[in-house]
């Protein structure tokens, strides 16, 4: 009964992730590759023989591994005071370094352009010191922009993952080297450590395939020059070469393939940082930082953290009420945020704000409501360790990897015809936005349920506990604090989702980040409200993280 049990939970994701997303892969896969109903491999052909496609996957590989390499370096000793001190407005700054994970790359990139760009506030400040007329530093369109965003995008990755299991680990074995006689850095070294590969590991893992599968912030800050696979993908899409289709077909294969490696591998390592988790002895490391080094290194790293995230955000707000007059003056108001309000020009083929805002609400709570009830009934089947949910985790997890262009292509590729004639329908929205939050919805709630001691279900049910007594006694007081996680983060995510809405809503069913991206194209008459909106949605996701912060299960999750 119980393998009948998972068998029947497990099979609503599968169904669903069958006919909203494999089968549009297929789709796309079955029309380039084998456009006669045969198997036509030129278009594999072709990305062997061209240098340029190994360079695609090579510069792919190579940032991919030293923006992974610097976002460890630099969040591993935010994670460790997390981990092991108590402070005023912890939560608050945990909700903040969130933030930038479930922003659009619009906004990411419009935040990097206002601090960063040649009218940005660094080289602004250097004409003034200088006094010099032409912006001095040019970021745009190099390497070092791209791996500064990628360390700001998803540094709360390490920090929610390394931190997170690190202050569950409890400070025992630490003491007992040190009482042993080992010295500081003997302890981190063959104790601490030791104990943190698993979390390490997964924790570079997941950064790495975000890397490895980044789109906007190539796509919009490093320019013509630079080419991931994503970015190749994404071009070869829309190019009106002969064979065009093929070729980036050709490519989503190899990035499913090399995702598929990577998740089969962050999947493994994930389940071995699982374990029963014994809240008090996490909850009795904490301390205040008391001793001058300590708050010193303490506050060292918050002020590092803040900086680094922050930064970004505070210039695109201030940008967004920064007003440049047509007499050239400059001054502060809400002129943009006013401009939200004014109906588009005629002709100007601009989204109306307003509309796209409901859009984005509508979609963004339908999303949250499928992504958790798919999300929760694979938790519950992938919590049984088994040679099959080994597997089937990974496989789930694909659409963690996979580009939400190519999403939004199969979705008008193969949702076009009986019996699924979906083209022209808004429902096709919250479908993709749900694909996209499932596997976090997932990693949100799969520790929690791993970390649930088998005998205190044993215990319930040898009192005469039923089934549904021993879930709502034992499960729900657990599981019902990382719903509310788990919800949050399928919402936000679903406020942010730029790539797969592009193609799909596109004119008829707008949203947020899609107004963004149109205001940001009209030219710098525009750019101030899309600035505007941009800092609208930063706030939004801001008050939903830290609603996180306030639900979240004594700090447990992946994310």
């Amino acid at each position: 009964m119980k393998k009948l049990s998972v068998a029947l939970t497990i099979s609503i994701p599968i169904v669903f992730l069958g006919v909203f997303f494999f089968y549009p892969l297929a789709s796309i896969v079955g029309i380039s590759l084998a456009p006669e109903g045969r198997l036509d491999v030129q278009a594999l052909e072709r990305l062997v023989a061209t240098d340029y496609y190994a360079q695609v996957v090579g510069f792919t590989f190579y940032q991919s591994a030293l923006s992974t390499v610097l976002r460890l370096l630099a969040a591993l000793p935010p994670a460790y005071v997390f981990a092991r001190y108590e402070f005023p407005c912890k939560a608050l700054v945990r909700a903040l370094a969130s933030v930038p994970f479930v922003l659009p790359t619009v906004v990411v990139a419009a935040a990097f352009s206002a601090l960063l760009g040649p009218n940005g506030w660094v080289n602004a400040a250097l004409r003034v010191l200088l006094n010099t007329p032409r912006a001095l530093l040019e970021f745009e369109g190099t390497l070092g922009i791209i791996l500064l965003a990628h360390v700001f995008y998803n540094f709360s990755i390490v920090l929610r993952l390394v931190g997170g299991f690190w202050a569950n680990l409890g400070p025992q074995p630490e003491e007992a080297a040190r009482v042993l006689g080992a010295g500081r850095w003997r302890t981190l070294w063959e104790v601490t450590l030791p104990l943190l590969s698993p979390a390490l590991l997964a924790a570079a893992l997941l950064v790495f395939i975000f890397d490895f599968t980044s789109f906007g912030v190539i796509l919009l800050l490093g320019g013509p020059r630079f080419a991931t696979l994503e970015v190749a993908i994404y071009r070869e899409t829309f190019s009106l070469g002969t064979n065009s289709l093929a070729r980036a077909a050709a490519l989503s294969l190899v990035q499913i393939a090399f995702t598929l490696v990577l998740t089969v591998v962050y999947s493994r390592l994930q389940a071995r940082a699982s374990r029963p988790l014994d809240l008090r002895p996490a909850r009795a490391a904490l301390r205040r930082p008391r001793r001058p080094l300590t708050r010193i290194l303490v506050g060292l790293a918050l002020v590092f953290t803040l900086v680094l995230l922050l930064t970004p955000l505070a210039a695109l707000a201030l940008r967004s009420v920064t007003v440049f007059g047509a007499l050239g003056e400059t001054y502060l108001g809400l002129d943009y945020y006013r401009a939200l309000f004014d109906p588009p020009a005629r002709g100007a083929q601009l989204v109306p704000p307003l509309l796209a805002i409901r859009n984005s609400l509508v979609f963004a709570g339908l999303a949250t409501l499928l992504a958790l009830a798919l999300g929760l009934a694979a938790a519950y089947a992938l919590a049984r360790p088994s040679r099959v949910t080994a597997w089937l985790d990974p496989l789930l997890m694909l659409p963690l990897g996979t580009s939400a262009v190519t999403l939004g292509l199969g979705f008008l590729v193969a949702l076009n015809r009986p019996p699924l004639d979906l083209r022209s329908s808004p429902a096709l929205v919250p479908v993709a936005h749900a694909l996209v939050a499932f596997p976090f919805v997932v990693r949100s709630l799969l520790p929690v349920l791993r970390g649930i001691r088998p005998s205190l279900r044993e215990s319930a049910a040898v009192l005469g506990a039923s089934p549904w007594q021993v879930w709502r006694a034992v499960d729900l007081p657990i599981v019902g604090r990382a719903l509310l996680v788990a919800a949050a983060f399928a919402f936000t995510i679903s406020l942010g989702e730029f790539g797969a809405t592009a193609l799909i809503a596109w004119r008829n069913w707008p949203t947020v980040p899609y107004a963004i991206f149109q205001f940001l194209r009209a030219g710098s008459g525009n750019f101030g409200q899309a600035l505007a909106m941009g800092t609208i949605l930063m706030l939004v996701c801001a008050v939903a993280l830290l609603l996180i912060e306030r639900a979240r299960f004594a700090d447990v999750g992946e994310f």
